[in-house]
């Protein structure tokens, strides 16, 4: 992994002029092209492998062996988001109207969360990666990213950055129920016709996976069915999103870094064999994704290959890193900012 004092400065007119050639490269290799049959196969699969667990939970009936049902649903629930993640950015059709339908479909119905609420929250990430003022994912929460936002709380919340790195784990279990209280919350506050469907669309969710384990087990497993389910779920999820940027530098104001530079920066990659795509649903290559965000899942390993020699060349430091080390530059990360420390601002 480089560090950052490898960046150095360039001329601020070859910003524009680096990322056209660098998309030049990457469509001539027709890296931005549409994979339908890719999608086809993932969605069929995937959807349908989550059909089988429910029809087992229904064959096992009242036994604690459905416990193995619910882990694999929560990994089944995971590789849907990451599929409504894909729809959300154009990356399965050419039309955004088609990207949509997948994406309501797979996000409120399937994981229970708002594709709408998601997609605005998301949108802005991809836009203002780690700008702490605009960034929705380093916005002070249950964690803090900068010394600054450790300052800003009370007593209790200083007192928590400081220990908030022995806190991740335990939170990241509950990450999926998080997201569902923000989805409804979001859905309750709107009255248009898009919300009711969504609305709808998340009762169906919550009827399947929070009512129907009570039909065919005792209240006592169905309750641990959940748990088990949704902190999985939640982990999961947690510990596919949690190494893209934390701990990387941060961006203060505006910034004069250029697209290119800004998202290369501000972003880490995670080594590893072809199947940590699927384990990562492509997030593993996280610097090419945010260059190249309508680039399909499949495509983007092919990219880094092209990305990496490409930022060499103008000596931008590309971050990338076992999985391993990165959870550990993640923890050391947030105990350094709970501590009062940390990386400081590109600008």
């Amino acid at each position: 992994m480089h560090a950052l004092g490898d960046v150095l400065p360039a001329e601020p007119t070859s910003n524009r002029e680096d990322y056209a050639e660098l998309s030049r490269q990457v469509r001539d290799r027709g890296l931005l092209g549409r994979r339908r049959g890719y999608y086809a196969i993932k969605i069929a699969a995937t959807v349908a492998a989550m059909g089988v667990l429910m029809i087992l939970a229904f064959l096992i009936g009242d036994s604690w062996w459905n416990l193995l049902v619910a882990v694999g649903l929560a990994f089944a629930l995971v590789q849907v988001g990451f599929i409504g993640h894909d729809a959300g950015h154009n990356q399965i059709f050419v039309r955004r109207r088609y990207n949509r339908l997948i994406g309501l479909l797979v996000t409120n119905l399937l994981t229970g969360f708002s594709f709408s609420w998601w997609l605005a929250k998301h949108n802005s990430h991809h836009a203002y990666t780690n700008r702490t003022d605009k960034d929705p994912d380093v916005a002070a929460g249950a964690l803090v990213y900068t010394p600054d936002q450790v300052e800003a709380r009370g007593r209790f919340g200083r007192w928590f950055g400081r220990i908030q790195a022995l806190a991740l784990v335990p939170l990241m279990f509950l990450e999926a129920v998080n997201l569902h209280v923000a989805s409804i919350t979001s859905l309750a506050r709107n009255r248009n016709r898009s919300a009711l469907l969504e609305t709808g669309l998340l009762a169906v969710h919550i009827a399947a996976f929070f009512v129907a384990p009570f039909l065919v087990l005792s209240p006592l497993r169905a309750v641990v069915f959940i748990a088990v389910t949704q902190s999985l779920f939640g982990f999961y999820l947690g510990a596919s999103f949690v190494t893209n940027h934390v701990g990387m530098p941060t961006m203060a104001g505006r910034g004069d870094l250029g697209f290119l530079r800004h998202q290369v920066l501000t972003s880490r990659n995670l080594t590893g064999p072809s199947i940590s795509g699927f384990v990562f649903g492509g997030l593993d290559t996280q610097i090419e994704h945010h260059l190249f965000p309508s680039m399909p899942r499949a495509n983007l390993r092919r990219a880094r290959e092209m990305v990496r020699p490409f930022c060499a060349e103008r000596r931008i430091a590309y971050a990338e890193q076992s999985p391993w080390r990165a959870y550990r530059d993640v923890m050391r990360h947030l105990w350094a900012v709970g501590a009062g420390r940390g990386a400081a601002a590109l600008d």
